[in-house]
Formats: C-alpha cells, structure tokens, sequence
C-alpha cells in the first residue's frame, strides 16, 4: 500500500509544471492539510522542493539527485507482476545480497540497487571500483527454471540491450567488449555479471549484476583507473537524470529477460550483437587458461562463443577468456 509520501509526490510528478491545491492532497489522503504539510516536511528531508502559494498550492521544484526508490518505482513504464525493488545506501556487493534475499524465500523478480558497494566484483572475483554515489550498482533476480544450455548467451543478449539503453537515453555510442564490459572508445564505463544456482538440470536462481558509470566526476577515478575508465554523462555533456534512468533500465532488462525466457531473443539478437560488438575484424590476444591466442576476431556463434581466427587461417571457438586488443 503506498504511504502518503508516496501518494503525495505521485501527485506532484504528474503535474510537475503545475500546481497542485493543498485542499485535493488532504482530499486525496483523507487527512488534514496541516497532515499533508507534515508529510511534505518528510520529503524535503529526504531532498525533495516544493513552493508553495497562497490560492494555488504547492508544486515540485527540485528532486534528490541520487537514487530514490519512490522516484524509481513511480517511473516505471514495465511492471511484472510481483516485480518489487530495494536501494541501499551500502552493501557489501548487490550480487551477494540478491543471492541472501532469494535464499531468505523472497519472490522473484526484483531488484537491488545501491548507492555504494564496499565489495562490488566481476568476472574472475576481481574488484569493481564501486565507491562513487553518482554511479549505478544494481542486480536483478529471477527464478527462471530453464535448462542451463539455455542460458549459454544470456549475458550477451542483456549486454546489447543495456546499450541499446544507454544509447537511446543518453544519446551515446556504446559498445561491447566480448563477453561483459561495455566501453566507449576503448574505455570500460560498465560491467556486467551473470550468476546462477542450479538444481539438477534445471537452473533455480539467475542473477544479473550490472555496474555502470553514470554521473562520476572525471576526477574522480583511482590513480589506476584514470585513463582506463570513463561515465556516460562524460561523454552525454551533462549529468543524467539517475532516476528516470535506473527505471528505464529495469524496464528494459525486464523485457529482455521475458524476450530470452521466451526464445523471442533469437530474432534481432545477431544484428543487436553486430551494432555494438567492438571486436569483430580487430587483431586481439584471448588469454585462456594461461595460453595466448592471437588472431583476428570474427564474431560469436549462437552459443555465445567468441570466434578468433588464428595465423593458420583456422576459426577457433571461446566460452571464456580474457581479450586483450593489438594497438
């Protein structure tokens, strides 16, 4: 059941160029306008404007700049049914709590966003910086029971729709680096992390994992990452709308993942893969088990492996590795 804040803001983002009359949100919650007045004061606590006149009422002036779960959940334009969502400020890793609350028996899906991770991680267990409010950390659970060879391009398929997302929203050109980074121009502005149980032959909980820079100052990478890393509103010109932002990404990946679960993937997955693949035609290394493969890349199969065609002119298939680019 919504609270009043909730109520009360919902009515503010529908007529947010307006006004709305102290006199129809105590009508509305069935309170006191002395009621609403306090429940005002709640949200401008929580970082939210309001001005108010005499004879017109109150309207939105201003919203919290970070993640706000009311401004995420009252945005949402794709809503499963049982579709529920969390933001912390802090958390160890959104992987590792998604993983806790499944285990703990909460219905799937859902989604947990943090301000901050404290242990955020990707492929191989290797640290992802994480510590930057202005950017975006948040998993996405389902319970899909599917054969696990069904899963072989999951990761692949979601990391094409993020950055048709992305590229869409903030008027940018993503690209992906086989399997999970997204980058731009060589530079990593996000990661993704896929990770299931299974049980038997069929795969019980899947947990998608994305890591994304948003709003981080230039400034503001580690020493190690300065050249390495960037965000998208770098390259937007400006700061994103983080909110409107997160929502329309969990539309997305809501969509995606009922487009996979349904086999409907298949039909654009390839020309979605050819618009953002970075790879396809460069001379790379794939690092493997220690070994390194050179050669020229020339694409993924439809399990998802890469495909290198190496010095002696034969194709050679890769379920997992590192990539490394010639210069």
């Amino acid at each position: 059941m919504p609270t009043p804040e909730n109520m009360i803001l919902r009515e503010m983002l529908a007529r947010e160029t307006g006004w709305v009359s102290g006199m129809a949100l105590a009508s509305k919650l069935g309170m006191s306008r002395v009621a609403v007045w306090h429940h005002m004061e709640k949200l401008r606590a929580q970082g939210f404007g309001f001005e108010a006149k005499r004879a017109l009422g109150y309207r939105l002036v201003s919203r919290p700049e970070g993640l706000h779960a009311t401004l995420i959940d009252m945005q949402l334009k794709v809503r499963p049914r049982g579709f529920s969502l969390v933001v912390l400020d802090e958390v160890d890793s959104t992987n590792d709590e998604a993983a806790r609350q499944l285990a703990s028996g909460r219905a799937a899906p859902f989604a947990v966003f943090a301000r901050r991770q404290t242990r955020g991680r990707g492929r191989f267990g290797r640290v992802w910086h994480s510590e930057f409010p202005g950017n975006l950390y948040v998993s996405f659970a389902f319970r899909p029971r599917v054969p696990p060879e069904r899963m072989q391009t999951f990761t692949l398929w979601m990391g094409v729709n993020v950055c048709e997302l992305i590229a869409n929203f903030a008027r940018v050109t993503p690209g992906l680096k086989w399997p999970n980074d997204i980058v731009f121009d060589g530079r990593k502005a996000g990661g993704m992390l896929t990770e299931a149980r299974i049980d038997a032959d069929r795969i019980r909980d899947l947990i998608f994992g994305l890591g994304l820079n948003v709003n981080a100052p230039p400034d503001g990478w580690p020493a190690d990452l300065a050249r390495s890393a960037v965000c998208v509103s770098e390259l937007a010109g400006g700061a994103l709308d983080f909110n409107r932002l997160a929502a329309a990404l969990v539309g997305r990946v809501i969509l995606a993942y009922q487009a996979f679960t349904d086999g409907e993937h298949e039909k654009s997955f390839a020309d979605l893969w050819n618009r953002f693949d970075v790879l396809r035609g460069r001379r790379a290394t794939v690092i493997e088990g220690g070994r390194r493969h050179p050669g020229t890349v020339v694409g993924v199969d439809d399990e998802g492996a890469l495909l290198l065609r190496d010095e002696g002119g034969r194709t050679q298939r890769f379920r997992a590795g590192e990539v490394t680019l010639e210069k």
